[in-house]
């Protein structure tokens, strides 16, 4: 039951980009096309959960033994840009289709502040290594529905008839705003 309460929590009630404020560049930045939304989403999924995993590992068996601690973030930092460099060459060489999708998301990924984020969120509440997993891909899953929502309606704003003040930037921060108050309906679901 604890799982099915840290899914939905970080999906719906604690959204990463919508509640926390963690990786609004590439929400604001990808979120032109739905299908573009998808392949940053999924790459998202899986560097966050991957990146999470390894980072609580370092955490707990060569930081906090070592008293090391405050050299958290830097480890982080680095441990993620390791990861996804070399998510990203063996997917070059193990599946060039998968790499094809997901390479132009990948390298943007690197300076997502969600996935620090998260990684040092699961160090601070305390989760253990199958509680810290579910709730970066549950985070990761959270990112790619606010990212595929935002998507979406961009793509009618695109057709609809916006005044020309409001046109681009304004319209998207404004419907960020109002996709962020209506994620704010679930805060009492958990």
């Amino acid at each position: 039951m604890e799982y099915v309460l840290i899914f939905i929590s970080a999906i719906f009630v604690n959204n990463i980009v919508l509640t926390q404020f963690l990786g609004i560049c590439p929400f604001l930045g990808v979120s032109k096309k739905i299908s573009t939304s998808l392949g940053m989403g999924a790459a998202v999924i899986f560097v966050i959960t991957l990146a999470t995993i390894v980072t609580w590992l370092i955490q707990h068996y060569l930081l906090n033994p070592f008293n090391l601690g405050f050299l958290q973030t830097i480890a982080f930092i680095l441990v993620i840009a390791s990861l996804v460099q070399m998510v990203e060459i063996i997917l070059k060489k193990i599946s060039p289709s998968l790499y094809a999708a997901l390479g132009v998301f990948l390298p943007l990924i690197t300076t997502n502040c969600a996935v620090l984020g998260v990684a040092i969120l699961v160090i601070q509440k305390d989760f253990g290594l199958l509680e810290g997993t579910m709730y970066a891909l549950s985070n990761g899953v959270g990112f790619t529905l606010a990212l595929v929502i935002f998507a979406g309606l961009r793509e009618q704003l695109a057709l609809s008839d916006v005044p020309k003040g409001m046109q681009g930037v304004p319209i998207a921060l404004v419907t960020a705003g109002i996709l962020a108050l209506a994620f704010m309906g679930f805060a009492g679901l958990v």
